[in-house]
């Protein structure tokens, strides 16, 4: 089976790559290399798979259908896993038609490559930010998610009606995967966990949004690539049309204060806080009901964030810049 792999370089694409390589797949990676961040730190992501002789990369913008579909040539693609996106909700407040293009049009041409190519198996990687902040806690799938909150939750669920539009009408199996602030190794340098590290390790001030209550549902990257092998496995075998969303998540929450204290305990030093106002766009609370996942997909989350947090720094420590 040969997999299409959309933001392969990434942080959570390159895990996944890691894994199907690992179990026999052949993997297409298409990634842009965005200047979101160091292009550098991508090419890393991905050089051992790229070595292994059973991945190709296609350096291509999504919304580019052409030359997505170049690159492809004419090799057979048995299942795509759409993880290529704009990320980010503050930087989708400052931004939000770049958001709207990568998101959602690049969705739709990745959706048509699938839909001409006779590609049934998809799995779209969406995001917890889809509720907004007025869900009842723990979120779980049968909510309705009508009410995002930021540029980028709307477009990810813009992309997840797109998604069931394609699997109605043209007969794709689709599985819509909402990940619940993922972190690990490789994790974006933007991103909260792998900023404060940074920052800390430098001895320089942190970003400090409200008062440190706010909690988020932090789901460990090896936890979130067993998921979307589970995703890939269950359109595989769904009939056509089939459709389901459902969420990627450790399940249990850590509060901003919280997460503050195990970096600064991990790391071995004080962290000096940089107080500022909440953040609009930011929600107050995400926590998973995994139910679903445990059912659909056999998921089964199991690294607790001590000890995710003391791999992370781990890998942290063996970077550049530690």
């Amino acid at each position: 089976m040969t997999v299409l792999v959309t933001g392969g370089a990434g942080f959570i694409g390159s895990h996944l790559c890691d894994r199907l390589v690992a179990k026999g797949q052949a993997i297409v990676i298409v990634d842009s290399f965005d200047p979101f961040y160091d292009s550098a730190i991508k090419h890393r992501n991905i050089e051992n798979v790229l070595e292994s002789g059973d991945a190709r990369l296609i350096i291509a913008d999504i919304c580019d259908r052409g030359a997505v579909e170049d690159g492809l040539g004419e090799e057979k693609i048995d299942a795509v896993i759409h993880l290529a996106a704009r990320a980010g909700v503050r930087p989708s407040l400052e931004n939000p038609e770049a958001y709207v293009r990568t998101n959602v049009e690049g969705t739709a041409a990745i959706l048509e490559i699938a839909r001409r190519r006779g590609i049934r198996s998809f799995v779209f990687g969406s995001s917890s930010s889809v509720y907004g902040d007025s869900t009842p806690v723990p979120f779980s799938e049968d909510q309705p998610a009508t009410t995002p909150i930021s540029p980028y939750a709307a477009t990810k669920r813009a992309g997840e009606l797109l998604c069931h539009t394609y699997a109605h009408l043209y007969g794709l199996s689709v599985m819509c995967l909402r990940f619940f602030t993922v972190y690990g190794p490789r994790q974006r340098p933007d991103l909260a966990i792998h900023k404060f590290a940074r920052l800390m390790s430098t001895g320089k001030s942190i970003p400090f949004y409200g008062n440190g209550d706010t909690e988020r549902d932090y789901t460990y990257v090896d936890d979130i690539i067993d998921g979307v092998e589970g995703a890939l496995r269950w359109t595989q075998s769904a009939d056509a049309g089939a459709f389901e969303t459902v969420n990627l998540g450790e399940n249990t929450t850590t509060s901003l204060a919280r997460l503050v204290e195990m970096l600064s305990s991990e790391l071995g030093v004080t962290a000096t806080l940089d107080r500022m106002p909440p953040q609009p766009g930011d929600v107050q609370r995400t926590f998973a009901s995994v139910d679903k996942a445990r059912r659909v997909l056999g998921y089964n989350p199991g690294t607790t964030m001590d000890e995710g947090i003391r791999r992370f720094v781990e890998w942290f420590r063996q970077q550049p810049q530690a």
